[in-house]
């Protein structure tokens, strides 16, 4: 690869995710200032939604943080930011419903999320490992290790790819719940809509940067060079 090819390259790579975190921030920011008519807090959507589809033994948690909203399948807890977990808002209800999205798949056995949960433990040491056998293998020029550091990076790349149906059939049954209940309306459909697409951009971004760094370091370490 040319230099100006490399350095396009890297551009792209961080362009990427840069643009979609900007997406994501704004969108979530513009329906935050959005408020429900229902008047119901993202807290209150999480926990009647559960309850409609019979889940009793997850706990809701407020935390700190811009966006922190997540769930905690091996105990149990939903933790929503603050902005979230007290808000009146579309973006409150849209993120709460994704979050219970993921409950539901929990609680429904979705095959994805379970082959997900099984990969963490595999993933957080290949990839602990991946890029230290890269930098040792270019650094002495053992180009097994280089080439063993690729092969561990597949199993983050795996990871990325299987998030990829998880998170969009969790936006998938947050909109459905959002919807049949009533907490939102035709009007605000809308905007929890876009909430949970810019979402979902920035999974989209992580895996395609993942891929393509993966794709160049092999054609690196694997395609025979001249002499």
């Amino acid at each position: 690869m040319s230099l100006g090819g490399y350095i396009f390259y890297l551009a792209l790579i961080m362009l990427i995710p840069l643009w979609a975190q900007m997406r994501v921030k704004s969108t979530y920011k513009q329906f935050l200032q959005k408020p429900l008519q229902s008047g119901v807090t993202g807290a209150q959507v999480a926990d009647f939604i559960m309850k409609q589809n019979g889940v009793h033994n997850v706990r809701i948690e407020m935390v700190d943080g811009l966006m922190s909203d997540h769930y905690d399948p091996v105990n149990k807890v939903v933790r929503l930011s603050r902005e979230v977990y007290q808000g009146s808002t579309i973006s409150s209800a849209a993120i709460a419903a994704h979050e219970i999205g993921h409950v539901i798949q929990d609680a429904t056995d979705y095959k994805m999320m379970r082959v997900r949960h099984s990969l963490v433990p595999v993933v957080n040491i290949t990839s602990n490992l991946s890029f230290p056998l890269l930098i040792g293998g270019f650094l002495f020029g053992a180009l097994g290790l280089a080439q063993l550091g690729v092969i561990m990076m597949l199993g983050a790349v795996v990871f990325q790819l299987i998030t990829l149906p998880v998170e969009f059939d969790a936006s998938k049954r947050a909109m459905a719940q959002l919807t049949s209940h009533g907490i939102v309306t035709a009007t605000e459909e809308t905007g929890a809509r876009k909430v949970l697409n810019a979402a979902a951009w920035t999974y989209v971004a992580a895996t395609l940067v993942a891929v393509a760094e993966l794709i160049r370091l092999a054609l690196i370490v694997f395609m025979p060079r001249d002499e």
